[in-house]
């Protein structure tokens, strides 16, 4: 499961960067940001993203190898491009109240979050990019699995209105709770949109030419229809 090793390689680097104390950072704000009102019960769907994408990812492993490549390599290069972004472009925002609005057990949750994350590295958003993986690796796949079988239409159409509803809650969660900008989420969107287009389009896709080699022709690089 190559992407457990890269988990450990993203995680190991995203924690250095956290830990890195820079000169300068560039801060992330638009006019947008001051019109979105700071809502703590959306921390709930923000912390629902970490079972979200695990669940998911597992989910696909253990019934379409395709999709959960197709998903996984998504994953890969969003990350990977973040740290990136995150090493030369050094970012903060300054939007967090300084006092809670309220005292209740949503804002306690949210105030334990902003001690455990900085608001350092937020751009692009991965919260909303990995969502955006999910979201589309959903519709993309046929739910046909590995063994040939088509999941009942009800299972499909209650998968589907779930992953994506959450994964838009989660989406939006990103600015209601202020942990990023608008313009992380902006940003986000339009990487998902490069990447998508390197994987579902171009057929970039990690581990398939290695498969391929060993005569597995599930046909990656083609559209639709090919997905069994």
């Amino acid at each position: 499961m190559p992407v457990v090793v890269y988990m450990i390689i993203y995680l190991t680097g995203f924690t250095l960067i956290e830990h890195w104390n820079r000169l300068h950072y560039t801060v992330i704000h638009n006019a947008a940001d001051d019109l979105i009102p700071f809502v703590p019960v959306f921390v709930i769907p923000y912390l629902l993203w970490f079972p979200y994408i695990l669940g998911s990812i597992l989910f696909l492993l253990m019934v379409h190898e395709d999709t959960y490549r197709r998903v996984c390599t998504c994953l890969i290069i969003g990350m990977t491009a973040f740290i990136f972004v995150s090493v030369v472009f050094p970012n903060i925002h300054l939007m967090r109240p300084e006092v809670m609005p309220e005292d209740n057990i949503f804002t306690k949750m949210v105030g334990l979050l902003y001690l455990a994350d900085t608001p350092t590295n937020l751009t692009p958003s991965i919260h909303v990019f990995n969502s955006l993986c999910i979201i589309a690796g959903i519709w993309d796949w046929n739910w046909k699995t590995d063994d040939g079988k088509i999941l009942p239409a009800q299972v499909r159409g209650f998968s589907r209105f779930f992953l994506t509803l959450l994964g838009v809650l989660i989406i939006i969660s990103t600015m209601l709770i202020k942990q990023h900008s608008s313009s992380d989420v902006v940003i986000a969107f339009a990487l998902y949109l490069f990447t998508h287009l390197c994987v579902y389009r171009l057929g970039f896709v990690l581990g398939y030419a290695q498969r391929k080699r060993r005569g597995w022709t599930s046909g990656l690089p083609q559209r639709r229809g090919v997905h069994a």
